[in-house]
């Protein structure tokens, strides 16, 4: 089946599972032409179809609660119940019990695209290496969150780089447009109850962000509290489009119990209340773009962080631990980036039909 019809396909599922914006689903149709690391984050629907045939020796590795959709822009910070400054993977929209192998493919096929694009300066055998060794790493220690106070002082001053100014980001949240009266009640109810006090004057506004989610509604309370803006936002979860893919049976997210369960600090302002999930939403609450990034980071110090918090993920699955560090030695220490070379292919391959179908 062709990606065109196997996105229409999914997108009518997804329609009938959770609350959607029709144009911002024509908003990712023309991200994903961009080039192919937008076509990679907004497809993981494609991914789950075709990657276990692409990578059939990978299938059968120990499986895991996952992230399932990682990338190297999954990642971002956020504040602990003390304040302090914590980075990890940001999204957990796609999570399903996987192949430990898949989310690892997935992350070093970005690093791929992203080098190709030059949004990342390393070799891609370095980048695969690098991930693949912090991730080997964590495992054998045990893991350990990324707390940016005392420790991993570099990383810190990557995040803290750009939060110099926080203008633009308030700007443009006061700049969405308003939502719809009365639209989706039980969500503005859980926003209000989300904020600092119930009393305060509350705008609801639309809010159309990220790839893979992008087009299930966004809805965004802001208000201002003690001489500041304040933010939350409301996001629908739908089952992982693995399941769907896979013509597996349907589940309800698995978000919460993914973050319950990994290694990981969390955030206090993060809960999942049915099918809505709430967070606050803050320039030092958010996903971290690479172009955000100074120009002068160490990107292989930074791939290897990526892949150590991938193997915290992996940890909340402990029964695995052993297991798969059996089987990456087996494995050995080069086949991520063949199985990425072979994932990049397909999706430029994808992308370029998209883009060729898209501008007809």
């Amino acid at each position: 089946m062709s990606v065109r019809a196997v996105t229409r396909h999914y997108e009518a599922w997804l329609a009938r599972t959770v609350p959607v914006v029709p144009a911002d689903l024509r908003l990712k149709h023309r991200l994903m032409a961009a080039n192919p690391f937008s076509f990679l984050r907004a497809t993981f629907y494609r991914w789950s179809r075709l990657w276990p045939e692409v990578c059939p020796e990978l299938v059968q590795a120990p499986a895991v609660l996952a992230i399932g959709d990682l990338h190297v822009e999954n990642f971002g910070t956020w504040r602990d119940a003390e304040g302090r400054l914590i980075w990890g993977v940001n999204d957990f929209d796609e999570t399903a019990t996987l192949p430990y192998t898949q989310d690892l493919v997935r992350l070093a096929t970005s690093a791929l695209l992203a080098i190709e694009e030059a949004r990342i300066s390393v070799s891609v055998r370095r980048a695969s290496a690098a991930i693949l060794e912090g991730y080997t790493d964590s495992l054998r220690r045990g893991g350990g969150p990324a707390v940016l106070a005392e420790h991993y002082r570099w990383l810190r001053d990557l995040a803290i780089a750009r939060l110099k100014d926080q203008r633009p980001f308030w700007d443009r949240l006061r700049g969405l447009p308003d939502a719809p009266p009365h639209w989706h009640s039980h969500a503005r109810r859980l926003l209000k109850a989300a904020l600092p006090t119930r009393d305060l004057t509350v705008r609801f506004v639309q809010r159309q962000a990220g790839a893979g989610s992008l087009g299930r509604v966004r809805l965004v309370a802001l208000a201002d509290w003690r001489g500041g803006m304040v933010a939350r936002e409301a996001k629908p979860l739908a089952p992982s489009a693995w399941l769907w893919a896979r013509e597996l049976p349907l589940r309800a997210p698995r978000y919460r119990e993914l973050i319950a369960r990994a290694v990981r600090v969390p955030d206090p302002f993060l809960s999942v209340h049915g099918k809505w999930l709430i967070r606050r939403l803050a320039p030092d609450s958010s996903r971290i773009e690479l172009a955000s990034l100074p120009r002068n980071r160490d990107e292989d110090r930074l791939l290897w962080m990526m892949g150590w918090e991938t193997a915290n993920m992996h940890l909340g699955t402990p029964a695995q631990r052993q297991s798969i560090l059996a089987d990456l030695h087996r494995r050995g220490s080069r086949w991520l980036s063949p199985a990425a070379h072979r994932m990049a292919e397909l999706v430029e391959r994808d992308w370029r039909k998209w883009r060729k179908a898209s501008s007809r």
